[in-house]
């Protein structure tokens, strides 16, 4: 059956229904080391080099560094491994993707007048995925709570009459009702709302006076003091940067250059809770799963400048703007439970519920970075860049949602965060063989929650004479908790990830 589309009009108590959460907040705001083979096997290096086109998104007046005109396309492969304790139990997923990593060109205008103030003109266009959402990680354990009992707290409180259908209204309609009706008197938001209805209808819980409509107590059906769990957790998506680039040579020392960028953002993630009571309850299993969808079109701005303060010696500078999108967002779920006495129960409302847009601010950049060039023998260079988390925002495009619990909760989980990016390029004939380090501090103000992130990389390269073609491998590790947002579980899930990708890029002089 086709699923039914609705749209939430919800009020200012409905700040949780919005499904994305800090953690998905966060995602958005993260940039995963991404570019072409000569960038990563450098570890990103590259703000006062340039002459690169994956460099142009950290220093925008890298591009007047190209002597003429260049274009680099990438292909990568990419493995996440995730490691999951929950409970003391551990469990291992891997996924792999492959990507478009990277693609772009220059066009280079060179002043024939040496005499001129300016040297040269470039122009570039440019995209990098900033970062890959595919994720996928199972944990499971034996927990002494049940997920009946995250049912059960949303439900007490609501009055009976707002489970109860009324005379030809089907669990389809009574679910679309409470999802985009506005009840100011009700301490709960639409999505909760939504959720507890299933819970009612699946039998997890009774009402503890079910002739009446106003009874607003539940008791769980579900007993025991040992439940068995399974949560998994699987995304795929998306952030990718569209810019468009300009830059001017001064002096021959001097270069400016400003990137104009185009975000887009495509997520989707689906999460599935899995609990078996056995025979000590009157329910014996339950599973929840919930689907989140959300598409993004954001813009941001770049500034940089490069000098050549002698033969050797680059410095650069840059700033970049944060970053605004807009976004939509889209949900479904479903709960199915089973037990002797009703035998399988789904609670199934075949809906999509569609959400108003919202913006999300993501915090701006600075970049300082030093270059150390030994003409044809090679270069070392070294960035450090500064990004302040806690600055993170959320804020409606319509209506009058109120964010400020939950750009509160941003502002006091996350912390301003630095990362350190070393690399180096040792050029032989024509060969090349490069090596990078980087360190990315926690965005969180409790390291607990995720870690400090270690990445190192290395890659070589030949040069043909008109066409080029590297090859890089890149290696990092971060660890970081997590939870079961959509069972209540408050026992966090321990992943330590490693991310492995191998990058293959060809470029040429045209």
């Amino acid at each position: 059956m086709k699923p039914i589309f609705t749209l939430l009009l919800v009020g200012l108590s409905s700040l949780s229904l919005f499904s994305q959460t800090t953690e998905d907040a966060l995602l958005f705001s993260q940039e995963r080391l991404s570019g072409s083979a000569r960038f990563i096997g450098m570890g990103g290096a590259f703000g006062s080099l340039g002459g690169d086109l994956s460099a142009l998104k950290v220093n925008p007046a890298g591009s007047a560094i190209f002597l003429h005109n260049y274009a680099t396309f990438t292909l990568s492969s990419e493995t996440y491994t995730n490691d999951a304790t929950f409970i003391d139990n551990l469990e291992n997923r891997r996924n792999n993707s492959f990507n478009i990593e990277q693609a772009g060109a220059v066009f280079v205008f060179n002043n024939t007048n040496e005499a001129a103030t300016i040297n040269k003109l470039a122009f570039g266009i440019t995209y990098d995925m900033l970062n890959g959402l595919n994720r996928r990680y199972n944990a499971q354990g034996e927990n002494s709570t049940s997920i009946a009992s995250y049912f059960e707290g949303l439900a007490n409180g609501v009055p009976l009459d707002y489970f109860t259908p009324r005379n030809g209204e089907s669990l389809q309609d009574l679910y679309i009702y409470l999802g985009e009706t506005r009840f100011d008197n009700l301490n709960i938001s639409n999505s909760e709302l939504q959720s507890a209805y299933l819970g009612y209808e699946a039998f997890l819980f009774d009402a503890n006076d079910p002739n009446n409509l106003d009874n607003t107590a539940y008791t769980s059906n579900v007993t025991g003091s040992s439940f068995d769990q399974f949560y998994s957790h699987s995304s795929r998506g998306y952030n990718g940067k569209l810019s468009f680039n300009g830059s001017i040579q001064l002096y021959e020392k001097l270069n400016v250059g400003v990137n104009l960028n185009l975000h887009t953002l495509y997520y989707e993630r689906t999460t599935g809770f899995d609990e078996i009571i056995g025979n000590q309850s009157e329910i014996n299993n339950i599973y929840f799963q919930n689907s989140l969808s959300s598409v993004g079109i954001g813009f941001s701005t770049q500034v940089g400048a490069i000098a050549n303060l002698n033969d050797y010696v680059r410095v650069g500078a840059t700033y970049h703007s944060p970053t605004w999108y807009s976004i939509s967002d889209e949900t479904t779920q479903f709960l199915y439970t089973y037990s002797n006495e009703f035998g399988e129960v789904y609670a199934d409302p075949n809906v999509i519920n569609v959400y108003p847009n919202y913006r999300l601010k993501n915090p701006g950049k600075v970049t300082g970075s030093l270059g150390l060039v030994f003409k044809q023998f090679g270069l070392i260079s070294f960035d450090y860049s500064y990004k302040d988390y806690s600055n993170t925002r959320l804020s409606a495009t319509e209506g009058t949602y109120d964010y400020d619990a939950q750009n509160q909760a941003m502002e006091t989980l996350f912390t301003s965060a630095s990362t350190y990016r070393l690399g180096g390029e040792y050029r032989y004939n024509k060969w090349s063989f490069r090596a990078g380090y980087r360190m990315e501090e926690s965005p969180y103000e409790n390291k607990d929650l995720m870690s400090d992130l270690n990445g190192y990389s290395g890659g070589i390269g030949y040069d043909f004479g008109e066409i080029k073609l590297d090859a890089a491998y890149d290696y990092s590790s971060q660890d970081f908790q997590t939870f079961a947002s959509d069972s209540g579980i408050s026992q966090p899930i321990q992943i330590e990830n490693e991310r492995h990708n191998i990058i293959l890029s060809l470029s040429f002089d045209f």
